[in-house]
């Protein structure tokens, strides 16, 4: 079966997301869809899932013209999207077999239906069946892990006729077992006929499993090629429109002083017996596989969660960090890997967003908000980042996923720290957007910051950073001069290997 989409158009305010873009494929098939973060990629497939219905142009089935203005509509036509944000889509209070027929449920309750709840447990265990998924159908979904809880979704969209599939950064959460475990779900599905399409930044992967490859910029369609005929680099160049230059900046080390030594740090659960240092001017990398503990580090460290043991301190001097607010009085700051959950206020404005950290220096008397001060400095941010916006009123939610995270690291600019923590910086960015962050991160080192950057993104890790601790299941394996190391011995000491 061919799916087409020809000249498709869409405005929100102040912004022309997508400009007669094109997008083609068959069933049968994993097909990538990428571009730059703003290209217009998650767009062009909200319009096909029938999220966004304002759009113009043509969608066609078998050359058959189909009008697609809601979600009920894609789901007649055997047009399903699996977003990131899995959790959206659950209902955690449930089991997984009520999660994947969710759909008949609600059905069965528009026909005030008695439900044959053995009977849909089955159905639900027949589904999982099919894609080779273990999952009990009475566990609930609040139980499940992150990959499980995607697999439900795929359930879900495969209980009913689903002839195309959406995947929005599916493996973006995955650990690397995860990962392969999504894809032979998905070499499953095209072997029933079923066209997935990937939507992803992770290049390595989309040549793995794709057969073709969609590459669109500034909302419209650029190529389209077999992935047997083109390379990693010629992608690249049709997204960003030029030739690939180096993606890391070149540095001069000059660290000085230790700004944050950690001794015999735990967290009771998943940080255990970690110890680290990290001077001025200096990045550290702190490696790791998914789930390996990088994240619970970089919370315990802003206080987010609670010291059970060890020591951490500043500057020479001991510290007690027992609250982020008592981190950022510290000049520590923190940039989160879930973004749009911890690092930016989604529904408020880009100068909000920039300027919540540092609210006090734009106080004038009785505590009023100098405004006109407050989006000065927002716009020397704006522009100092490079952060595409309608304006600097712009509601954040509305920014594409890079510069979402340039906001969420403008913010601690303004603020002005000493010691910054990134914890997966470039998840969900484009190659662009990631090498001006690398250029960002770069840049505060040069003026004296301490960094910390923890990542499962190995190749980032060697080029960006001076020294690594590799972390395994909590615990550091091993320190690394960077230059002195590559990207194998990480991956062995992440997997365990000592």
């Amino acid at each position: 079966m061919n799916l087409k989409m020809s000249n498709i158009s869409i405005e929100f305010p102040g912004v022309r997301a997508l400009d007669r873009a094109s997008f083609e494929m068959e069933t049968g098939q994993a097909h990538a869809l990428i571009g730059a973060n703003g290209a217009g990629k998650s767009t062009l497939m909200k319009v096909l899932s029938g999220v966004y219905n304002h759009y113009s142009g043509e969608i066609y089935l078998d050359g058959e013209l189909i009008d697609i203005r809601s979600p009920k509509d894609a789901r007649r036509h055997g047009i399903q999207i699996v977003y990131q944000e899995v959790d959206t889509a659950l209902v955690s209070s449930l089991t997984v077999a009520e999660n994947i027929m969710l759909n008949a449920l609600v059905a069965n309750k528009e026909k005030k239906l008695m439900i044959d709840w053995k009977r849909l447990h089955q159905q639900a265990a027949v589904i999982l069946e099919t894609l080779q998924v273990k999952l009990p159908t009475r566990k609930l979904v609040s139980e499940l892990s992150l990959a499980e809880k995607q697999m439900v979704l795929i359930a879900r969209a495969v209980s009913t006729e689903c002839k195309f599939l959406i995947l929005d950064e599916p493996t973006a959460p995955l650990s690397m077992t995860e990962t392969k475990q999504l894809f032979r779900v998905v070499n499953e599905l095209k072997q029933k006929d079923v066209g997935v399409i990937f939507i992803s930044h992770r290049l390595p992967e989309l040549f793995e499993i794709c057969e073709e490859i969609t590459v669109m910029r500034n909302g419209c369609y650029i190529s389209r090629e077999r992935t047997s005929e083109t390379s990693a680099t010629r992608v690249i160049e049709h997204m960003l429109g030029k030739s690939l230059e180096a993606q890391f900046p070149e540095r001069r080390q000059t660290a000085g002083e230790v700004v944050l030594e950690a001794a015999h740090i735990s967290d009771g659960d998943k940080v255990d017996d970690v110890s680290l240092t990290v001077r001025a001017g200096e990045i550290i990398g702190v490696a790791g596989l998914v789930g390996a503990g990088k994240t619970e580090l970089c919370k315990l460290l802003f206080g987010a969660e609670k010291l059970k043991a060890g020591t951490i301190s500043l500057r020479g001097k001991n510290v007690t960090i027992a609250s982020p607010t008592e981190a950022v009085r510290q000049r520590i700051a923190l940039v989160p890997e879930e973004r749009r959950k911890e690092g930016v206020l989604v529904e408020e404005s880009v100068v909000t967003n920039l300027t919540a950290s540092s609210l006090g220096n734009f106080l004038k008397r009785f505590s009023f908000v100098d405004v006109k001060k407050e989006r000065t400095k927002a716009e020397e941010m704006i522009e100092a980042l490079a952060i595409k916006t309608p304006s600097p009123a712009a509601t954040v939610k509305h920014l594409s996923g890079g510069n979402q995270q340039k906001v969420a690291i403008g913010k601690w600019l303004i603020a002005d720290s000493d010691l910054y923590i990134f914890d997966e910086p470039t998840k969900g960015v484009d190659v662009g957007a990631k090498k001006d962050i690398f250029e960002l991160i770069a840049g505060l080192a040069d003026r004296g910051k301490a960094i910390i950057y923890a990542s499962c993104e190995l190749a980032e890790v060697l080029g960006i950073t001076d020294r690594v601790y590799v972390l395994y299941d909590g615990r550091m394996t091993k320190e690394l001069v960077t230059s002195t190391t590559n990207e194998e011995e990480l991956l062995y000491l992440s997997t365990g290997g000592k």
